[in-house]
C-alpha cells in the first residue's frame, strides 16, 4: 500500500508507452480514504484520510495543481500534478481568530438568520461544493452549501475566496441559502452565486484587483422568490427551481441558469440582472451546463434522464430575449442518453469530446461531438458527481462521494488512451 508521501510519477499521464486497455478511459491513479471504499487496490492507489466526500475537482490554468472539495470534510485539497503530492489543506473551519476575512459582513440582501447565536453568524464550518476560477487564474471561488450551524439550510450561507498563488483565504463573503454554483464572466469583472435554496442569484462586480473590494451589486431572481422561514424536509428536493449549474455567455451580456427542480433555462441580462425568461425544451432535470470553446454550443446535462443535450446558443439567447420574462419553448436542440444520474460534465480543451459523470451507474463517459455518440464507458468508483479535465486534455477526474456510507469517498484519475 502506497502512502500520501509517495512521489507518484505516473507513467501514463507523463506520455510513456506501454498501457493497453480495451477501454480507451484508463484509471491510471486514485486518491482514496482508508476504511471507506473497500473495493480491491490498485497499483497507483494513493490513501488520504482527507478525502471525505469529495464533490468537485478543479485544475489550475497552468495544468500544475489539482483542487478538490472534501465536503464533508469541510476542506479543499491541494496536489501537485502529475506528482500528487499534497501541497496544501485549505480548511474552512472559521471562529473569532476569523474575524478580518468576513470584513465585518454577516449578510447580504437582509437575509435573516433563523439559526445560529448573534454575534457567532460567522463562526461556522462551511461545506465547500463547486469552484470557479477569476482574473486569469488568480482567485478560487468555494461557495458552502451551508454554515455549520443551519441545518434546514434556511439561512445565509457563505463563500470563500482563495488566493491559488499562496492557497490562503483572503476574503469570505455571505450569500443567500444553499449557493451551490459561481459563475464567472468572461473578463473576469462580474460573478454570480446561484442560490439552489430560493430561486435567486447574486450578482457582484469584481472588477477591483483585489477580492476586498468586491461587492454585491444585484440580486436576480427566477420567477418567484422561495421562502425559507420554518421551511422541512430535505433541501436537496425542497429547493423551488433548485437553480444550478451557471454560464455566461461568451460575449457576457447573458446570464444563463439551470432549472433542476422546475425544467428548463432561464436567462438575465448581465448589465441590469433583468429576467429575460426561461427556454422549456431542454434535457428534463437539467444540472450542469458548458458552452463550447468556440462559443457556439450549448450543451445541458440531464439528471434524471440521463440526456446531455446540445443547443444552438445564439438561438437560445434570442428566443431568452424575446421570452418577455415568460416560459418559452425555445428552439430545442439534440439530446443523446449517457446514462442515469448524468453529473457534471466537461469538454475536452480541443472541443471533440465531452465527459460526463453517471452517477446511478458509477461510469465515466466520452462522447465524441462529430458524431454525437458515446465512444467509450469506464467504471468508476461509486456514486461519481465532479469531473475535471487537464487544460492539455490528457487527464480526467472524478469525484466519488459515496451514499448511504456505500463506496465512494474517492478522487479517480483517467487518461483517455484514445486521443
Amino acid at each position: 500500500m502506497k502512502t500520501i508521501g509517495w512521489i507518484l510519477c505516473l507513467a501514463s499521464l507523463c506520455g510513456a508507452p506501454g498501457v493497453h486497455a480495451q477501454e480507451s478511459l484508463v484509471r491510471v491513479a486514485r486518491i482514496q480514504a482508508l476504511g471507506k471504499n473497500h473495493m480491491p487496490q490498485a497499483p497507483l492507489d494513493i490513501y488520504d484520510t482527507r478525502i471525505q466526500s469529495p464533490k468537485s475537482a478543479l485544475f489550475s490554468q497552468d495544468g500544475k495543481k489539482l483542487y478538490i472539495n472534501a465536503l464533508e470534510g469541510g476542506q479543499t485539497l491541494v496536489y501537485s500534478y502529475p506528482e500528487l503530492q499534497p501541497l496544501k489543506s485549505i480548511d474552512h473551519t472559521f471562529g473569532p481568530a476569523d474575524a478580518a476575512l468576513f470584513q465585518n459582513e454577516t449578510t447580504v440582501f437582509a437575509y435573516p438568520y433563523f439559526h445560529g447565536k448573534p454575534g457567532q453568524y460567522n463562526h461556522f464550518l462551511g461545506k465547500p461544493v463547486e469552484m470557479a476560477v477569476s482574473h486569469n487564474g488568480k482567485y478560487l471561488w468555494v461557495p458552502y452549501y451551508r454554515r455549520s450551524f443551519d441545518l434546514n439550510a434556511s439561512s445565509p450561507s457563505a463563500m470563500a475566496i482563495i488566493d491559488m498563488q499562496t492557497d490562503k483565504l483572503v476574503r469570505v463573503m455571505p450569500t443567500g441559502p444553499l449557493p451551490k454554483y459561481v459563475a464567472i464572466s468572461p473578463d473576469s469583472r462580474q460573478a454570480v452565486v446561484t442560490h439552489w435554496g430560493d430561486n435567486t442569484v447574486g450578482a457582484l462586480d469584481i472588477s477591483a484587483e483585489h477580492p476586498r473590494d468586491f461587492k454585491y451589486v444585484g440580486h436576480w431572481v427566477v420567477e418567484r422568490k422561495l421562502p425559507t422561514e420554518g421551511i422541512k424536509g430535505n433541501r436537496d428536493s425542497n429547493c423551488g427551481f433548485c437553480l444550478r449549474g451557471t454560464v455566461f455567455t461568451p460575449d457576457g451580456q447573458t446570464v444563463l441558469v439551470a432549472r433542476m427542480g422546475g425544467g428548463g433555462v432561464a436567462g438575465f441580462e448581465a448589465a441590469t440582472g433583468r429576467y429575460l425568461g426561461t427556454v422549456t425544451d431542454i434535457v428534463p432535470n437539467p444540472r450542469h451546463m458548458v458552452i463550447s470553446h468556440d462559443g457556439q454550443t450549448l450543451y445541458v446535462s440531464g439528471n434524471q434522464s440521463g440526456l446531455v443535450g446540445r443547443y444552438d446558443l445564439a438561438a437560445l439567447v434570442q428566443a431568452l430575449k424575446a421570452a418577455g420574462a415568460q416560459r418559452v419553448a425555445g428552439p430545442g436542440g439534440r439530446s443523446l442518453n449517457v446514462g442515469l444520474g448524468v453529473r457534471t460534465i466537461e469538454l475536452s480543451p480541443d472541443n471533440r469530446s465531452l465527459y460526463a459523470a453517471i452517477n446511478n451507474e458509477a461510469r465515466l463517459v466520452k462522447v465524441d461531438l462529430a458524431t454525437w455518440s458515446v465512444v467509450a464507458r469506464s467504471e468508476v468508483d461509486p456514486f461519481t458527481v465532479g469531473l475535471a479535465v487537464s487544460p492539455d486534455g490528457k487527464a480526467i477526474v472524478t469525484t466519488s462521494q459515496g451514499r448511504d456510507m456505500v463506496g465512494g469517498y474517492s478522487v479517480g484519475i483517467y487518461r483517455d488512451a484514445g486521443r
